[in-house]
């Protein structure tokens, strides 16, 4: 499950940024139909990423980077590079991630009302901010350039897979940075780079193992 919520957090869109003017609860609504209205217009993302993960069991943080691609409402691809990378898919059905150093892969079944599910559906509708309202208590704050918004789950569930995200918007209202702190401690900051909102590929959702490759599942069929 560490792994899942590491990647999901690439998706996640949540930010640390410069504190200045709170909005007031009309401000945050307004501020969320500008942000659909974002959405509608532009429901697909890809970009280049930089993670740091600060685990409270290591001294030093863990350092990685790649590329992304979302699709609304749940569709996404992680590119990860490095010494250990990896690449994981889901068609908002199926999530596979792949190890291509061991050749093997995780493949897990969606909404099947698991742990991963919940992770899952926070993250997805953090990135939609559709009736995000009702899973989330939200505070949001004008920065020196663009928003802040402060989200903490409402669901148990949730509650137990992160205590908290931060999200940073620009001025255009799309993600800068994302930050996701978790019941455990851990802290995972996520800045993205080259952002473009072109419309993706449907096969760019798709996986098939490569031949020779070992599949597990580790939350069963």
């Amino acid at each position: 499950m560490r792994k899942i919520i590491t990647i999901i957090c690439l998706v996640a869109l949540l930010a640390i940024g410069v504190r200045a003017a709170p909005l007031s609860p009309a401000d945050v609504k307004t501020l969320l139909e500008h942000i659909r209205e974002k959405r509608a217009a532009a429901p697909s993302m890809q970009a280049d990423f930089q993670e740091q993960r600060k685990v409270h069991l290591l001294d030093e943080p863990i350092n990685s980077s790649g590329k992304i691609w979302f699709q609304a409402p749940n569709k996404f691809r992680v590119e990860r590079k490095g010494n250990a990378p990896s690449i994981t898919v889901s068609d908002g059905q199926q999530l596979w991630i792949y190890y291509p150093n061991f050749k093997s892969a995780e493949h897990y079944s969606l909404a099947r009302r698991s742990p991963l599910d919940a992770a899952i559906s926070a993250i997805t509708t953090a990135l939609n901010l559709e009736n995000v309202e009702h899973t989330f208590h939200i505070a949001g704050e004008k920065a020196e350039r663009g928003y802040d918004l402060e989200l903490t789950p409402r669901n148990p569930s949730m509650k137990r897979i992160f205590q908290k995200l931060l999200l940073h918007m620009s001025d255009d209202l799309f993600a800068e940075r994302t930050d996701m702190l978790q019941p455990n401690g851990d802290q995972i900051v996520t800045t993205y780079q080259n952002p473009n909102h072109a419309a993706i590929p449907a096969s760019q959702f798709e996986f098939t193992p490569p031949p020779g490759t070992e599949v597990s599942t580790p939350l069963g069929k």
